[in-house]
């Protein structure tokens, strides 16, 4: 069924384990910290999430059909590479564009707060969109299982598209 709305929204998560000797990785932006996200790309979970709620709001597919995990050529890849090939691929020659993208990052260190306008600036330029279409928050966990106590880290971003706007 074609969706035929002025808009729609999609949502995207993703958490990874956070492991020594890994970079740590948000929105194409590298955070200093001791440890990084584990996975198969560069793990970038705000990245992922991101690409979750665009290619979900225009029915298009998820990251890991686009991107499997088993697929050799994405190892180690930049997930902001990878979102900027969907967007490129996929969007630009769609009706929909992004109306804006707010998103969630929970880790319990470091403290994204600092690295907030970098992230928001680099997310930006990867989806071709003004700056203040995008916004990121940091929440720490308070303590509270694998996030809060420093093991994990997760992502949770909502976009809404609108059709016929402009890029």
């Amino acid at each position: 069924m074609i969706n035929t709305s002025k808009y729609s929204i999609g949502l995207g998560r993703d958490i990874h384990a956070l492991v020594p000797g890994r970079r740590f990785m948000l929105g194409g932006v590298q955070l200093e910290a001791d440890f990084g996200e584990d996975g198969h790309s560069d793990g970038d979970v705000l990245c992922h999430a991101v690409l979750d709620a665009v290619m979900g709001a225009v029915g298009i597919g998820d990251i890991g059909e686009l991107f499997p995990p088993d697929d050799p050529s994405s190892k180690d890849e930049s997930s902001l590479e990878m979102l900027k090939l969907c967007v490129y691929t996929t969007l630009k020659l769609s009706p929909w564009r992004i109306a804006n993208i707010d998103s969630v990052v929970s880790c319990a260190a470091p403290s994204i707060l600092p690295y907030r306008k970098a992230i928001q600036k680099s997310l930006a330029e990867a989806l071709g969109i003004q700056e203040t279409k995008i916004f990121v928050k940091g929440k720490s966990g308070n303590g509270i299982g694998d996030v809060g106590q420093g093991k994990a880290v997760e992502a949770i971003a909502v976009c809404l598209m609108e059709r016929g706007g402009s890029w």
